[in-house]
């Protein structure tokens, strides 16, 4: 078969396009039957697993904060929905639409556009944008003291004048399918350089930018956001009609669906969604800072300007520097004067009298209220050592304790164990008492020593902050702790 365009991959030459599907962007590999999974086995399981992009659109982080447009409406899904979110990262779409027909997610929402061809291996909810394709092309050298009419004469203005020329996309993608198509209405080549399929389109737009390439294909509304921050980059030229943009479920799953579906109608009528948009969208100069921060995921491997005493007190405890930042972020969203009503302060809303014990002499200052929280929780950890010897099960006990007291904790224990679950698990056995002890049929009980505890509270505590971890886990490096960092941390209680 012979196509009026040329398509290459960055490392082999292919003549045969007839593996590459050329509408729908997908592989022909034989589909896997999808698991049988709907609504009602996700509301049982209490989660919706989302399968998202790392981007600045998608999903990303940036001071501690998930943040990104799909991440946005995600979260109000799953609050409509009443079950959490859990997002799973994937840059390669094959491998998204393989791990939604094994059930490692219930929902893609990548950027897709609305194909035949993935029809038939998925379904699409209702659309959430439409957006055209752009070719992503560098302004001239001058650019800036030219007209913008000598601009344009120097730019790609008219698709036919893409023949001959070399243009890299994503593999197996929707721009890749664009350009074949493209290269056929015109009647002549276009060189296409397929690159991996888990490479970011944001990516191929920033190669542009820096020359190492010299045009891409991108959806008109991400080309736009990065042509804020990337002031030599050119995305007016057009390559499509305007496409619909959904996400995809399995098509064994109608009744997800239909809710997906009802809430789609219903969101897109309202302020919120409006907000959402223009917050990622519109807000360009906003995006742009966001985009370049060293405290963004996109662009930076920092959580916060507290990293540094994070990692230091998190190596010397033993624990994963990610799991503490995330309690420094519960606890005070990385602000060194946080207060709160009750007296608590600093970035570990130390009590004064936990930050004197645990060496705090100025509980606002940032590296002596985390050394010392670190301190607190070593002792915490110690204090469940015996009780529960299952490190990554203790830790939530720790985290419980930090928060409510170890008193609340054990009284959760106790309860549990009276009525016949396990006192060493805490989801859906201690944490499930600790929450009954806002009911007086439990905090009244004999084997109850303090009484009333608003119990929902460590346990929503508890779930934020190991959410929090897995997700600073999936976009932030791994660190190995400094060598010789092996003296105790904790100070002694008193």
């Amino acid at each position: 078969m012979l196509l009026s365009c040329k398509s290459t991959n960055s490392d082999t030459q292919h003549a045969d396009l007839l593996s590459l599907s050329l509408v729908g962007g997908l592989s022909d590999a034989p589909a896997e039957e999808p698991v049988e999974l709907d609504l009602p086995q996700i509301k049982k399981r209490g989660r919706l697993i989302a399968i998202v992009d790392n981007s600045s659109t998608s999903y990303f982080i940036y001071k501690g904060q998930a943040m990104g447009y799909e991440y946005d409406l995600l979260t109000r899904l799953a609050q409509k929905l009443g079950v959490d979110l859990e997002i799973v990262i994937t840059t390669s779409l094959d491998k998204a639409f393989e791990m939604l027909q094994r059930g490692e997610g219930d929902i893609i929402a990548h950027n897709l556009t609305i194909t035949k061809e993935r029809r038939a291996k998925i379904a699409f909810t209702l659309h959430h944008n439409e957006v055209r394709q752009v070719l992503v092309q560098r302004k001239p050298k001058a650019w800036r003291n030219m007209t913008l009419d000598n601009i344009d004469k120097k730019l790609i203005r008219n698709p036919l004048d893409l023949a001959g020329k070399e243009v890299y996309v994503k593999k197996n993608s929707s721009h890749f399918s664009r350009l074949v198509n493209l290269s056929d209405e015109i009647g002549s080549d276009i060189t296409i350089r397929e690159e991996d399929p888990s490479v970011e389109v944001e990516a191929l737009i920033k190669k542009v930018a820096k020359g190492e390439i010299d045009y891409t294909v991108a959806d008109e509304n991400i080309a736009q956001l990065n042509a804020a921050y990337y002031a030599n980059l050119d995305v007016k030229t057009p390559l499509s009609f305007h496409q619909r943009i959904a996400w995809g479920v399995r098509t064994n799953a109608p009744e997800l669906l239909k809710a997906v579906n009802s809430w789609i109608k219903d969101i897109r009528k309202t302020p919120d969604y409006a907000v959402i948009y223009n917050k990622y969208f519109k807000n360009r100069s906003n995006m742009k800072m966001l985009a370049s921060s060293s405290y963004s995921s996109i662009s930076g491997s920092q959580l916060s300007p507290y990293d540094k005493h994070i990692k230091d007190a998190a190596a010397k405890i033993g624990w994963d520097w990610r799991l503490l930042a995330a309690v420094v972020y519960q606890e005070s969203k990385f602000n060194p004067e946080a207060e709160s009503w009750m007296g608590a302060s600093g970035l570990m809303q130390l009590m004064p009298e936990t930050a004197e014990i645990f060496g705090a002499a100025d509980p606002m200052d940032p590296r002596q209220s985390i050394m010392a929280g670190a301190s607190y929780l070593q002792w915490l950890d110690k204090f469940w050592a015996d009780e529960v010897p299952d490190p990554d099960e203790r830790k939530k006990f720790v985290l419980a304790s930090y928060n409510v007291g170890q008193g609340h904790v054990l009284d959760g224990r106790k309860l549990a164990r009276k009525h016949g679950r396990d006192p060493q698990v805490w989801e859906d056995n201690v944490a499930y008492f600790i929450e009954k002890k806002a009911d007086p049929a439990f905090y009244n009980d004999e084997v109850v020593s303090l009484g009333y505890c608003r119990g929902s509270e460590p346990v929503r505590y508890v779930k934020n902050i190991m959410q929090r971890h897995a997700r600073y886990r999936q976009l932030i490096p791994d660190e190995v702790a400094p060598e010789g960092v092996k003296e105790p941390l904790l100070a002694s209680a008193k």
